[in-house]
């Protein structure tokens, strides 16, 4: 594992100017052609309204740098210990525009990239949302080393996305343990009321999720469940998550841990899936 650190770049020759932005951009294009390309607008406006914030989030930007790299080191050797993982991978540490706070990257062993200036310095949270991440690489190289055939997965399908999301919110569990129930959803404090609704809903949840993939586009069905710009169907976003989250914890109790995590790769995979959205 290789974590690019532009934050040095970033923090040392910080001048709050568009120049300046488009030249950190420069120094790291392909991260940054990835970010702008699927997490964040690349507009003069978007980078002028960061340039503002930046001045109020410099403190918090820096303290999650101070915090995370060895909250990284550890949720690795977490993963390392109880599933033999290690991670082939570049880790980047950017400061981004305020689109996206983490994402893996469109590979199949993914690279990972945290945008600092949308995460919280409390270590609890951090730990959350770095072991997420590191949860996606993990049901992946899981998935890879049982002879996976990738040209088969459908990455458009919400059906992956629920599982991807559901297995990553597992294993975040599992590598990071006793918080909180809503912090594995939000990775922060502020998603108790989010969580009591979606279980309090959970079969209404469902049952609008399994309308929606019949009428809707992936694009539509992506921006109302996962996207944090979604949930006008509910009044919150991204319960595709606790849905995901829902699925996969049924995978793992009839199938069991190790065969959930690489169940996505058999060919009835999508039917399983609509079978429990429709029971």
């Amino acid at each position: 594992m290789k974590i690019v650190d532009t934050l040095t770049y970033f923090l040392k020759n910080f001048k709050p100017q568009i120049c300046f932005l488009r030249e950190y951009y420069e120094e790291y294009p392909d991260i940054f052609n990835e970010y702008f390309a699927y997490h964040c607008k690349d507009t003069d406006e978007r980078l002028a309204n960061s340039i503002e914030k930046y001045s109020t989030t410099m403190p918090t930007i820096k303290q999650v740098y101070k915090n995370i790299i060895p909250i990284i080191k550890d949720i690795t050797n977490e993963y390392y210990r109880i599933y033999q993982v290690s991670f082939p991978i570049e880790v980047n540490l950017i400061v981004g525009g305020f689109g996206s706070n983490a994402y893996t990257h469109r590979q199949i062993i993914p690279n990972i990239t945290f945008a600092l200036e949308k995460l919280s310095p409390v270590p609890e949270h951090l730990k959350t949302i770095v072991a997420h991440e590191f949860g996606h690489a993990t049901q992946n190289i899981l998935s890879n080393n049982s002879g996976m055939d990738w040209s088969k997965v459908n990455w458009n399908s919400p059906f992956t996305w629920l599982n991807q999301e559901g297995a990553a919110t597992h294993f975040s569990r599992r590598t990071v343990s006793n918080l909180h129930p809503s912090v594995y959803f939000h990775f922060n404090d502020e998603g108790q009321d989010w969580l009591s609704f979606a279980k309090s809903n959970s079969e209404n949840i469902k049952l609008e999720f399994a309308k929606d993939f019949n009428t809707a586009t992936s694009i539509e069905l992506f921006r109302e469940w996962f996207s944090i710009n979604g949930g006008k169907k509910f009044g919150h976003s991204r319960l595709g998550y606790f849905l995901g989250d829902l699925f996969f914890q049924n995978q793992i109790e009839k199938l069991g841990e190790a065969k959930a995590i690489i169940a996505w790769k058999e060919s009835n995979f999508e039917e399983q899936v609509k079978n429990w959205l429709l029971h």
